[in-house]
């Protein structure tokens, strides 16, 4: 099968915004606004590898709003990563923050290099001189990063105490995504997943398909596709593939055994007893809900028109290209987008924000409950809004998001 051509992720979200505008009716200058990132930080990260020799990375920090309040969006490593993508993904995170009424901007913070091949000295020499770097835009009231592909709670640690050494004191607060010993909160680790199944529950319900019983493919199945499975298979659905990086598998008995196969190789293929499938067979499958958890890009003019799911719930950033987006939505598949369906992991790192300005935390019931909430809220006003103007659930989850960004743009004015 030939390789399908790459979207470019900053023209993909530039073109949802221009949607977006057009549909709320907004002057040109207000277009200017809202597509132009306020601050892009980019710098020269020399890392000393275990060997003595130096190599140089590039990384990036890109505040894409503060109208609402602090920038917030996760800190990627990632070898593909690039300035156009962490200012695609620092828009998305300003509509996802607005869309879920979370007193956020948007942010994203990435560096060029595969953390696989870092050893763990090197990772966290890596990682606490990307946060020297970005330290003089970041902070608890400036920008708060947080985990993402390629970062995980301990990257958040080196990242917290680079700040509070130079700070003198700590500072918990200036990051998200923590250690709970270091001021995380609970639930945080689950969160994004969790909140990618109330998507994938409420999409069923709304489609009058039953919850019990429901089919589901998932692929990827890293920090996000595991902890929606889990998520999903307790509120009584059934994961029937999974996939990452290598491939991905069906037939197995229950996600346990193939995550401990995960865990002792590295891969889900090749799991005892499974029947093994490709990344387009997997998106193919005959399920009630397809979850794209991995990268950008899985669902294109290519692969989408073969979907026989009828709900996709976008674990990832950008898992559908407009024209795949086309497809579904020619097919009548529902599909909630990535800026509702996943906002799961910044509700929660907004509640460990808050927990760690008040020093006082919470349980993980009480978590559970206030996501559950703030979750249902914004996929409620996305659904109302779409069946009210006739426009898709993404149209109408970006109409929501910048409607609420250019509506705090104007109220604050323009200084000087």
């Amino acid at each position: 099968m030939p390789a399908v051509p790459v979207e470019n992720p900053l023209t993909t979200a530039l073109s949802e915004l221009r949607k977006a505008v057009e549909h709320l009716g907004l002057p040109e200058d207000e277009w200017t606004t809202l597509s132009t990132p306020r601050r892009i930080l980019e710098v020269a990260v020399p890392l000393r590898r275990d060997n003595e020799s130096v190599e140089m990375f590039k990384g990036y920090r890109v505040q894409y709003s503060t109208t609402r309040g602090p920038s917030k969006g996760g800190v990627r490593f990632h070898p593909d990563v690039d300035l156009d993508e962490t200012i695609a993904l620092a828009m998305l995170m300003t509509w996802k923050c607005a869309l879920t009424n979370l007193p956020f901007g948007g942010a994203k913070g990435a560096v060029a290099v595969d953390s696989k091949k870092l050893s763990l000295r090197e990772n966290e020499r890596l990682t606490r001189r990307y946060t020297s770097e970005i330290l003089p835009i970041i902070g608890p009231e400036r920008d708060i990063p947080a985990p993402d592909v390629g970062t995980d709670d301990r990257n958040m640690a080196w990242m917290m105490d680079t700040y509070s050494v130079n700070a003198g004191y700590s500072v918990p607060g200036v990051v998200t995504g923590k250690p709970l010993v270091l001021g995380g909160s609970l639930g945080r680790n689950s969160a994004t997943g969790d909140g990618v199944a109330i998507a994938a529950r409420e999409a069923l319900l709304a489609k009058g398909i039953p919850v019990e019983g429901a089919t589901v493919a998932i692929q990827g199945f890293g920090k996000v596709g595991y902890w929606a499975a889990i998520a999903v298979e307790k509120m009584g659905m059934k994961v029937i593939a999974v996939s990452d990086v290598e491939g991905g598998v069906t037939g197995f008995n229950s996600l346990d055994d193939v995550f401990s196969h995960l865990q002792s190789t590295g891969s889900v293929v090749n799991t005892p007893g499974v029947d093994r499938i490709t990344q387009t067979e997997l998106l193919h499958l005959d399920v009630d809900v397809l979850i794209p958890a991995a990268l950008s890009d899985s669902l294109t003019a290519a692969t989408a028109p073969g979907v026989k799911a009828r709900v996709v719930v976008e674990g990832a950033n950008a898992p559908t290209t407009p024209e795949g987006d086309a497809a579904l939505a020619d097919n009548g598949v529902l599909v909630v987008p990535d800026i509702l369906a996943n906002s799961g992991g910044v509700v929660v790192s907004y509640f460990e924000w808050v927990q760690d300005n008040q020093v006082y935390f919470w349980t993980e019931a009480e978590i559970a409950e206030r996501l559950n909430t703030l979750m249902l809220k914004a996929i409620f006003e996305v659904r109302e809004y779409s069946a009210k103007h006739g426009i898709t659930w993404r149209e109408a989850a970006n109409a929501i998001g910048v409607g609420r960004v250019a509506e705090a743009h104007r109220l604050r004015g323009l200084y000087p």
